[in-house]
């Protein structure tokens, strides 16, 4: 089975950045079976580009190498129609393995609250994507040895039609996350890693399979600036379309929320993010991890949203900051202030109200 492996360069040429990079992709050329792509950032890529074409040319599982939060990494994937489902990273830095256990918990309360996520409503397709962050270490060989731990564990899943016939259950394990156990006949995994077909030899004729195959993809178009939507996490409220007044947001045609018109958002803007109910707006680039995708985003449910923000410790809510920051843009464009105005949800329970409502309160007035 081969593996793709995409390299998302960094936007800036930073030489530490370009060698890590460099190295990787050096690591991995005589990988077998793990073919490599490298293309711009991945974030900076538009929908019509080189670089979006190639991603959309790997059909089976991969690896996404970027200098992005895992999370975010995942859904830029998503919104350009590169689906599959998360695929576990054991390569992670200590602050992460500390927060491991609370994450672990965060999301399972999320998937057993009583709110339907968009996801719960989608066909994913049967693959995995890997995410790894390039912040995670400035050692080449955690990453080189992270993408060959994972082609491994999807290699030991492939069988064939004839190995099962004389196959022999394996029992789960951590090579394979104690997942759907996998059949393997005597001599098949041998057979994989030394086929006898020609198709499968170098062309010299040495017997050995063909190096990896790499793929460069020139940085074409400018940076960019525009909101990333977790489906994991979203509940399709509208608050967010509601929000914003650039444009930025529309429905599709079974009325999911999607960013629409990314490059109308303003750049260094990230208000949507911070009246977002459910933490299930990222902006990648941000300079603050939980609005850039970091895994400190889950703990949005135990802590105040405008704290974990970054929002000045002046009184004001996560909704006041995001006010001020999207009245910032309309006066910078010319357009009036608006200000805090009633979400959604707000204004939902304002409309139930009827006269019966009306006469409780009248008679809690009265303190009757």
């Amino acid at each position: 089975m081969r593996l793709s492996v995409v390299v998302s360069q960094s936007p800036s040429k930073n030489p530490a950045k370009r060698k890590l990079e460099e190295d990787i992709v050096t690591g991995l050329l005589f990988e077998n079976g793990i073919d490599v792509t490298v293309v711009p950032n991945l974030y900076d890529i538009k929908p019509d580009s080189t670089g979006m074409l190639a991603l959309h040319q790997i059909n089976g599982h991969a690896v996404v190498v970027s200098w992005l939060f895992e999370r975010a990494s995942h859904w830029i994937l998503d919104r350009h129609g590169v689906h599959g489902h998360v695929g576990k990273i054991l390569l992670q830095n200590e602050d992460e393995e500390e927060d491991e256990d609370f994450d672990d918990e965060v999301e399972e309360a999320a998937a057993t609250d009583d709110k339907t996520r968009v996801i719960d409503n989608r066909k994913v397709p049967n693959r995995k994507i890997y995410c790894l962050d390039l912040k995670t270490t400035n050692d080449a060989s955690q990453f080189i040895e992270e993408v060959k731990r994972i082609h491994k564990e999807l290699s030991v899943k492939v069988v064939g039609l004839g190995d099962v016939l004389n196959a022999k259950p394996l029992k789960p394990s951590a090579a394979n996350d104690g997942e759907t156990l996998a059949f393997v006949a005597p001599g098949a995994l041998g057979r994989f890693h030394e086929p006898t077909n020609d198709t499968a030899l170098a062309a010299n004729g040495s017997g050995m399979l063909d190096p990896s195959v790499v793929n460069r993809i020139e940085s074409t178009g400018g940076r960019r600036w525009y909101p990333v939507i977790d489906y994991s996490r979203c509940t399709n409220c509208m608050e967010c379309i509601d929000f914003c007044l650039f444009g930025v947001y529309g429905v599709d045609r079974v009325d999911e929320i999607l960013v629409e018109q990314p490059d109308n958002c303003r750049k260094g803007c990230p208000a949507c993010s911070r009246v977002c109910p459910e933490n299930a707006i990222m902006f990648p680039q941000h300079k603050t991890p939980a609005i850039a995708g970091s895994s400190e985003g889950m703990a949005s449910m135990k802590i105040d949203l405008s704290q974990l923000f970054g929002a000045p410790v002046d009184g004001k809510t996560a909704e006041e900051i995001a006010a001020l920051e999207r009245d910032e843009q309309l006066v910078a464009v010319g357009r009036e202030a608006v200000g805090v105005t009633p979400k959604r949800s707000e204004q939902r329970a304002a409309s139930e109200r009827d006269e019966l409502d009306d006469l409780v309160d009248q008679l809690d007035d009265f303190d009757v």
